[in-house]
């Protein structure tokens, strides 16, 4: 299956880091195109193939994947649309807030054929196989949806679901990564004022939430019924927990969510 990833910048570099990092990955099956040469030189010594040239990238893919900043979106489509071919290859566009309404305008040819089309918002830690993807079918078959979904499960987790959700996807899980990373930055910060070293406190905040993730994965228990396990009358952990509460954790988090949206 011959892949093309246009536009390798921080996400579309990070979908080919974990692509490479599947067992069953050939990598000269990949092309990768960008403008700069420094973002495909990255992977010079990986085996992918490597152009600045999107039209010559686009020849030959079974699928191809535009990962661009929103506001590229319609100018690199108009520039590879003659050269793709709407009946046999597969476009999947990796950009937060476009419409499928407006990129099937955009890939018009006037010729009748519609994009086997998907929309897809991963999320980077799509680069060590963990994303949380959310897959939106805009045309595409059964088995396009089967065979992206299954590309997208090889790279973490995937979701096939309805555009009118894409942007609470995008905001809780593309978004949200920021978001639980900027907890862990947090709690590294409380765990050096209360002692630790920072690269002890690190490691101790990034195996607790590893462990937290794990639990609840495991158990498939609601969140706070695992909370109520470790919070003993007067103890501590209730102490920490209603302080939090206080300073408005829950609410700030919710705020957050939904000013991701726009809301």
């Amino acid at each position: 299956m011959k892949t093309t990833i246009i536009g390798v910048g921080a996400m579309g570099g990070a979908l080919v880091e974990g692509m490479l990092k599947c067992p069953d990955t050939n990598p000269s099956d990949i092309t990768v195109a960008d403008p700069s040469e420094a973002a495909i030189n990255r992977f010079i010594d990986t085996g992918v193939s490597q152009t600045t040239d999107n039209t010559a990238a686009v020849k030959g893919a079974d699928i191809v994947f535009v990962v661009v900043k929103p506001w590229l979106v319609e100018k690199v489509l108009g520039g590879i649309k003659e050269a793709l071919d709407l009946e046999k290859q597969i476009i999947v566009v990796v950009a937060a807030g476009v419409p499928s309404e407006s990129i099937k305008l955009w890939l018009d040819k006037g010729d009748g054929n519609t994009p086997r089309l998907l929309l897809a918002i991963p999320n980077t830690a799509i680069a060590v196989r963990e994303s949380m993807t959310f897959l939106v079918p805009a045309g595409a078959s059964d088995e396009d949806i089967r065979l992206i979904a299954l590309l997208f499960g090889q790279l973490g987790q995937c979701i096939v679901t309805e555009e009118r959700l894409l942007a609470a996807g995008t905001t809780l899980a593309s978004c949200g990564i920021a978001y639980a990373m900027r907890y862990v930055r947090a709690a590294v910060e409380g765990g050096v004022e209360i002692g630790f070293r920072a690269s002890d406190a690190e490691h101790i905040v990034l195996q607790t939430v590893k462990g937290a993730v794990s639990l609840l994965q495991a158990t498939g228990e609601h969140p706070e019924a695992a909370i109520d396990k470790v919070t003993t009358p007067g103890g501590v952990t209730i102490k920490g927990l209603n302080e939090m509460e206080h300073a408005g954790f829950t609410s700030a988090v919710i705020r957050g969510l939904k000013a991701g949206m726009g809301k």
